[in-house]
């Protein structure tokens, strides 16, 4: 093989081995999950440190503010401050609209616990709470936020339009991660995560998260929310995740699929 090929194929592997990640997140950051959110810190810490995300809603269900100044705002900034990436996640994680279209109803209804806010907002009202909560969260950590998940991971087209004219620089949703800013697909692949709102959704997240654990997903994203450490099984399940992906990936920020 000439020394061109083979500077060429070592290229190829150096840039395969940079998108074997790991891109671990914390959903539902806020003042009212603040000892859930410790608890899965210590959760993550043997197998990604802070190379973690934490997805952070400005006041959850309207009655859990982020305050500036507060203890709770310290303790965020803090983990900023040590290389924790920060995403808004919503702005009250509530949806409290009535949807016009069967589809939406029918996510609205079967994919969350009425709080799939960001599914049925005008791009005007999605704007002003992106605005909003962007604000907050930057004025609190003293860094920019490093992208933008809708709560359920519901998107309407309101959101959308809002999420590319805010230049937000990265969102996801259940099988992809994208650039709103660039208008590009950053990476695809289904995002593991838990749920335990009743034993049969409680067993069928456990058997998704056992197959696609193993999967030959490049880019393996895991997301867990507070009430998981509630459940024994989730608990063993999230560790196991987390230790089977790392053995053959990277974990990263998202900021890392640019």
């Amino acid at each position: 093989m000439g020394s061109a090929a083979a500077d060429a194929l070592r290229r190829m592997s150096v840039t395969a081995s940079n998108r074997s990640l790991l891109l671990a997140s914390i959903h539902d950051v806020s003042p009212r999950f603040e000892s859930e959110v410790e608890r899965l810190l210590e959760i993550f810490a043997p197998h990604v440190g802070d190379r973690l995300t934490m997805l952070v809603v400005p006041n959850h269900w309207g009655d859990a503010p982020i305050v500036p100044g507060s203890p709770f705002a310290t303790k965020l900034r803090r983990w900023a401050e040590n290389g924790i990436e920060m995403f808004l996640h919503g702005f009250f994680h509530r949806d409290d609209k009535a949807h016009a279209g069967n589809s939406d109803r029918l996510r609205a209804r079967f994919m969350t616990a009425g709080e799939g806010e960001f599914l049925g907002l005008s791009c005007e009202v999605a704007t002003s709470r992106i605005s909003e909560g962007r604000a907050l969260i930057e004025n609190v950590t003293g860094g920019p936020i490093a992208g933008f998940v809708a709560p359920a991971w519901l998107y309407g087209e309101g959101a959308l339009e809002a999420l590319r004219l805010a230049g937000i620089p990265i969102a996801e949703d259940h099988l992809r991660v994208w650039s709103p800013a660039e208008q590009r697909q950053l990476a695809r692949g289904p995002v593991i995560t838990w749920a335990s709102r009743s034993r049969v959704r409680l067993a069928s997240s456990l058997m998704a998260a056992a197959a696609l654990r193993r999967a030959p997903i490049d880019v393996l994203r895991i997301g867990v929310h507070p009430p998981d450490v509630r459940h024994p099984q989730i608990v063993r399940s999230v560790q196991r995740t987390l230790r089977i992906g790392r053995s053959s990936r990277r974990a990263a920020a998202y900021a890392e699929l640019f």
